[in-house]
């Protein structure tokens, strides 16, 4: 594995300096020695493995100083593990992910991928942009999902590390051709992640394109805060900061309504746990099997919290912050048992949940919708904060 950014360490060790162990005078002086020499933030690469294609894949592991830890694959721009402390310090992994390129290829739910070009249901596999129409790929029955058969979650995008003194990230581009899945124009979009030392992630989307498209860019991790995910996240207490949500139809395709979650399931103005309602008598429930909506959020363009999600057992907490104008909950309700975790069990039914910022499902084709509309010369821009804490 190849490290970075150790130098001075590296330096001490070389020396034969004893950094750990003993409680001498001078030996404590090493330590804070060598403490004082750890960057705030750290990357390494390692490879992870290749393609069916044979497309070389490397794993980056960003780390900070408090021992958080997030490993992104270069496939997909996958989250494959994420550590975050309890309200005792233990850190554990706490969202869904497997331990190897061949089952992320084989059979994903967009475990911790990026999503695009356009993250969300387009209904029919279809829109028209400025008098003509254009075909999508379908694969989610007759509708367009998350980019089509091979959105972005499934290209190997280009990856450097960005050095800004003791505060490294990770870039990850990749270029979309015209056509790519039915989309017009080549679409050149950058994605950053940084991790910050108080153990936040920021993610940041950049696009530019040279022909009018629709982009809606987003990130679907899977989280269990627990960090047993052989456990549902029924327990977990959700806020979503969102007066409105977005009714589907039975194909979970926005039916134009923005309905008050006031007096609903879908009110999650207060914090509530998920279970509380999830199984109510509710026809929109039933459509998702749960929840599987877009929640509409005020102020859209800009930086402010729309999320918090607290697991009682462990006091984990993560706050969300975006300029997007929605969020999309989804409470893992197809996880059915069948797919594999890396300690040997499976991932069952709720074993994980989704908070994707963007903006709304389907809207090429609502015109009451935020627009997702890039033109050559614009740049799309989003950006979304996940920080975590312990209660």
């Amino acid at each position: 594995m190849k490290r970075l950014y150790f130098p001075l360490l590296a330096g001490l060790l070389t020396a034969g300096t004893v950094l750990f162990g003993g409680c001498g005078p001078e030996k404590q002086s090493a330590q804070d020695t060598a403490a004082e020499a750890l960057p705030d933030i750290s990357i390494s690469r390692s490879p992870y493995g290749r393609t069916q294609a044979g497309e070389a894949v490397d794993m980056y592991t960003l780390r900070n100083r408090q021992g958080m830890e997030i490993d992104v694959i270069t496939y997909g721009g996958i989250i494959t593990r994420w550590t975050a402390p309890d309200r005792d310090g233990r850190y554990a992994n706490i969202t869904l992910g497997f331990d190897s390129l061949v089952q992320y290829e084989r059979s994903s739910p967009y475990f911790g991928a990026l999503i695009g070009r356009y993250g969300n249901r387009i209904a029919g596999g279809s829109f028209a942009l400025d008098g003509k129409t254009y075909t999508l790929e379908t694969n989610n029955g007759p509708n367009h999902l998350h980019g089509g058969e091979r959105g972005f979650d499934k290209v190997v995008w280009t990856a450097r590390i960005q050095e800004e003194g003791m505060h490294p990230y990770l870039v990850l581009t990749y270029t979309s051709p015209d056509g790519e899945g039915g989309y017009p124009g080549t679409l050149s979009t950058t994605v950053t992640y940084t991790l910050t030392p108080d153990n936040a992630l920021e993610v940041v989307y950049t696009a530019t394109t040279d022909q009018k498209t629709v982009v809606n860019l987003t990130q679907h991790a899977y989280f269990n805060l627990s960090g047993d995910f052989s456990q549902p996240i029924l327990d977990h207490v959700l806020s979503l900061a969102a007066d409105q949500y977005l009714p589907v139809d039975a194909g979970l395709i926005p039916t134009g309504e923005w309905a008050p979650v006031a007096g609903t399931p879908f009110d999650f103005r207060q914090p509530k746990a998920i279970g509380q309602d999830i199984e109510a008598q509710d026809t929109q429930l039933s459509l998702g099997r749960g929840y599987d909506h877009c929640w509409v959020l005020g102020q859209a363009d800009s930086l402010r919290q729309v999320a918090s999600l607290t697991h009682p057992g462990s006091g984990r907490t993560l706050a969300i912050f975006t300029d997007e104008p929605g969020i999309q909950f989804y409470s893992g309700n197809f996880l059915d048992g069948s797919l594999p975790r890396p300690d040997g069990g499976t991932y069952g039914h709720r074993s994980g949940l989704c908070l994707e910022t963007q903006h709304f499902p389907d809207s090429p084709n609502q015109p009451s919708f935020p627009s997702v509309e890039l033109a050559p010369g614009e740049t799309y821009s989003s950006r979304t904060t996940f920080q975590f804490s312990a209660q």
